[in-house]
């Protein structure tokens, strides 16, 4: 499902007041004043966060306690200090409120979880209407909006290689040729048929043109044509080459392939591959030139390089 602006707005705002209140955890603090931090009245405040969390904010506030005292019980913690953790005067309080929650007294749970299975011991989390839980040691787990049974690892690194590419030849272009055909790694050799790649401008045309070789090899296409390196021309033929890339890849996944092997008539003499192997090649190669691209750009002076971090990547696509 796309999230629209007004989606991500509302999202975000709603994760601001979720982090004042985990802010706010260990401080025995009312609603007032926890509504006074996030810049709102109580009753705005409680209206906002029981529409978008399906709880009241005392009730997801204490249940969080709970699921944290909770854990502290399975590794080690008295009852007593649990207690006091969660925000209890009194020992008798904490075990009432425990008990109602969990169904058992908090003397007992951890001798009783210890007889379960070892996944149990997951087990100190609350049913909760929103998913959000208590994330050990002190954080919070949050699930994401869109929902799915897995990840294809795979597809998110290739994605973020084709953003990172393309950022690292937007900051390329505002280089100079001097600066561009320096020899800032002199020296610098990622694979010998390659040849030597120390200026910019032959680390990104070498980065570029391995995708189209693979793709090349991978689709039974004829050999590419790299001799344009100009940055404009690598810049049209890296987003070619990593949508076919994504493209390629995906099939694979999809018929099951990555232990199939193939017979690549672009080496010399032709050798065998897997389709795997050939991927993993490609993921593991281009993010050791996108990590010396970024070192060369920011000793050029380049302003604004980026991490090349998939967090931030991700952090970036949120916002």
């Amino acid at each position: 499902m796309h999230h629209g602006p007004m989606q991500r707005t509302t999202s975000d705002r709603l994760r601001q007041l979720i982090d004042t209140i985990l802010d706010a955890l260990d401080e025995r603090i009312e609603g007032d004043e926890l509504a006074k931090r996030a810049y709102l009245s109580r009753f705005h405040f409680d209206r906002l966060v029981r529409s978008g969390l399906g709880e009241a904010p005392v009730t997801f506030r204490r249940r969080l306690l709970l699921e944290r005292a909770a854990w502290q019980l399975l590794h080690a913690s008295s009852v007593t200090e649990a207690g006091l953790n969660a925000g209890y005067n009194s020992t008798e309080a904490f075990s009432r409120a425990f008990t109602r929650a969990f169904g058992m007294a908090p003397s007992r749970f951890a001798t009783h979880l210890a007889l379960e299975q070892p996944a149990a011991r997951a087990g100190f989390k609350l049913s909760a209407p929103n998913g959000i839980h208590f994330h050990p040691p002190g954080g919070l787990h949050i699930p994401g909006h869109d929902r799915s049974t897995t990840m294809d690892l795979t597809d998110r690194l290739l994605s973020h290689d084709a953003w990172v590419t393309e950022r690292l030849l937007e900051l390329a272009a505002q280089l100079a040729d001097a600066e561009l055909d320096r020899e800032i790694r002199p020296g610098h050799v990622v694979f010998r048929f390659d040849g030597p790649e120390g200026s910019v401008r032959a680390m990104l045309a070498n980065h570029v043109f391995a995708k189209e070789v693979w793709i090349a090899a991978i689709s039974g296409h004829e050999f590419p044509n790299g001799e344009d390196k100009s940055i404009a021309a690598l810049r049209a033929r890296h987003a070619l080459a990593a949508a076919r890339l994504r493209e390629l890849v995906r099939g694979i996944d999809a018929r099951g392939e990555w232990d199939d092997a193939f017979v690549d008539a672009l080496c010399d003499p032709p050798q065998s591959f897997s389709y795997g192997a050939v991927i993993a090649h490609i993921v593991s190669h281009a993010a050791h030139r996108r990590a010396v691209l970024l070192g060369a750009l920011r000793e050029l002076g380049v302003p604004e390089v980026d991490s090349g971090d998939p967090i931030d990547w991700e952090m970036r696509l949120a916002r």
